[in-house]
């Protein structure tokens, strides 16, 4: 039987849930929410490992996404003086070797954007062979849910912002780790207790490149708990990440003001850091781009409620130090769809419980960063600063020598997944 279903965001998640789960059944009505009037292409680096690409690559999309792959070749940590202490080369897919760069990594516009035009191919493709005019995938933009009415038979009636109400077998809340559909449908207290805050301030923008930036990151790390990212990857830009776990008052509530409110709380707490500080403050001030929150994770005891089900970063984001909330929205993504496809509309809710139930190794492996972990990656002081140096040589310098001759070792991430036929994957 043929489902109606409402997706609410056109990230990553939500396109390529719609994908996976149109694929199992052709005749589903699959309706992508997102309250931007066009698909949102800005957002950092992402990189993609471990369920990641192979699930992109049974979706056929693998290729695609790789031509888009940014060239970054590694990161080196420097000194105040610009002086290289450590380097990371790039990590190969299904190794866990560390630093920051993966073998996959692509800016998250342009993943969202290869998403968003495969999704308009393949129901195009679909429609060219159906009857059925009211089948199929479509996207509206510009709207919002506000409210939501879960009925006694298990539909869901959704009113929006133009004030029309539809009804719906299951509402996907794939709008983000401040997901407006999870509050609506778990209910504020809830929703804002899932929030766990990591203690760190992070700030994101874009600066012009200056003539020794190429291909490798560089990250710095300065007194006073801060730490700073740049990634040109040989873009005519350079992206800038300010991070800090500096107790500020004026930091914990500038999210609540303007973004020129945000810019100056920042400016104010990297305007004295021992590297590149009057580049980074100027440019955060004059940048279109800046984006800046509080790091949290997203840590619901249940995935759904009734037939609305969080998914991705809204049910479960696992914060960017992970590295892991793009390859967890895709793992999410597919055993949803996959879990959908096998129960079928009669037995909505158990395809939701085995959802939940089949998430939780992922998550749990995702979420397993603490902040008592993290913090000893901002030192206050300089002699703290010294030993991270020290510990990022020996890191790098055993990271080496351990690796030369390992590229081949089994990469067993896709074996973890579940299988779902059900889904008729092209690969």
């Amino acid at each position: 039987m043929t489902l109606n279903v409402l997706v609410v965001g056109a990230g990553v998640s939500g396109p390529a849930f719609a994908m996976l789960l149109q694929r199992s059944n052709p005749k589903h009505k699959i309706t992508i929410l997102e309250r931007s009037p066009t698909i949102r292409l800005g957002g950092q680096q992402i990189d993609l490992k471990n369920q990641g690409p192979h699930i992109l690559r049974q979706m056929g999309l693998l290729d695609e996404i790789k031509a888009k792959c940014v060239d970054e070749t590694g990161l080196e940590v420097v000194d105040s003086k610009d002086k290289t202490i450590a380097r990371f080369g790039v990590a190969p897919a299904g190794q866990r070797r560390p630093g920051l760069t993966s073998e996959h990594e692509i800016l998250r516009g342009d993943m969202v954007q290869v998403l968003y035009e495969a999704s308009i191919r393949q129901n195009q493709s679909i429609k060219a062979q159906s009857e059925d005019p009211d089948t199929g995938l479509r996207y509206v933009f510009g709207q919002t849910i506000v409210a939501l009415d879960q009925r006694e038979n298990d539909n869901v009636d959704v009113t929006f912002s133009n004030g029309e109400k539809k009804r719906y077998d299951l509402v996907v809340a794939a709008d983000g780790q401040w997901s407006h559909t999870r509050r609506l449908a778990f209910g504020e207290e809830t929703s804002k207790a899932a929030f766990r805050s990591l203690g760190i301030h992070a700030a994101y923008f874009s600066l012009p490149r200056i003539e020794n930036e190429a291909t490798l990151a560089k990250a710095h790390l300065a007194p006073g708990r801060r730490m700073v990212f740049t990634r040109t990857s040989g873009r005519p830009v350079t992206g800038a990440l300010l991070f800090t776990m500096q107790k500020s008052e004026k930091l914990s509530g500038c999210y609540r003001e303007s973004i020129e409110k945000q810019k100056e709380a920042f400016a104010e707490a990297f305007r004295d850091i021992d590297w590149q500080a009057d580049r980074l403050t100027s440019g955060l001030k004059s940048s279109s781009d800046f984006y800046a929150h509080e790091l949290c994770q997203i840590k619901m005891k249940e995935l759904s409620t009734g037939h609305v089900v969080l998914l991705g970063d809204a049910g479960y984001c696992p914060t960017p130090f992970t590295g892991l909330g793009t390859n967890l929205c895709l793992v999410g993504s597919y055993i949803l769809a996959g879990e959908l496809a096998r129960h079928g509309r009669s037995n909505i809710s158990a395809a939701l419980r085995s959802y939940d139930e089949k998430m939780r190794p992922f998550i749990d492996e995702c979420q397993s960063i603490s902040p008592t972990t993290l913090s000893l990656f901002f030192p206050s002081s300089r002699l703290g600063i010294w030993a991270m140096h020290s510990l990022a040589w020996a890191v790098a310098s055993f990271s080496e020598r351990f690796w030369q001759g390992q590229e081949e070792l089994k990469d067993d991430h896709a074996e973890k997944l579940p299988m779902y036929p059900e889904l008729n994957l092209p690969w």
